[in-house]
């Protein structure tokens, strides 16, 4: 894939998906500012925790995809095939990450979060994984334009 490639990929992913946690965000207000027991309810705290931890992760991931597509497009950042990985690591976590969230939160079984919250572990190290690949790239390619100076 070129460039170009992966930054369309994560444009469209980031615009996407920015467009479902901020629809969720919505819903949450929602059903806050109508009083809704399944929401709010204190038996509820940790589907509260995880319907909203599921919304702010979604919604700063859908920004993340979008300053990669800026990031992978970059001229700057064109040595070495670092997307090749960083690219799939960040859509994995993209859907694990707060899919995890809120499927713990839809599932909540005495007080505790569903089985679903198990994906965020692996969430987190796909993100964090990703993130160092392109703070590495850009690194070295600040290198290579302060060499060149």
């Amino acid at each position: 894939m070129s460039a170009a490639d992966y930054a369309r990929r994560h444009l469209t992913f980031g615009w996407w998906s920015l467009l479902v946690f901020l629809t969720l965000g919505i819903l949450l207000e929602s059903l806050h500012g109508l009083k809704v027991g399944w929401y709010l309810s204190v038996a509820n705290e940790s589907r509260r925790l995880m319907l909203t931890l599921a919304h702010a992760h979604g919604t700063l991931l859908a920004l993340v995809h979008l300053a990669f597509a800026a990031t992978a497009c970059g001229d700057a950042t064109d040595a070495g095939d670092w997307r090749r990985f960083a690219s799939p690591c960040l859509v994995a976590a993209g859907v694990l990450l707060p899919g995890g969230f809120l499927l713990g939160g839809l599932f909540v079984y005495g007080g505790d979060p569903g089985l679903g919250v198990l994906l965020v572990p692996a969430g987190a190290a796909l993100l964090l994984a990703s993130v160092a690949l392109t703070a590495r790239a850009a690194s070295a390619a600040a290198g290579k334009s302060r060499g060149s100076s």
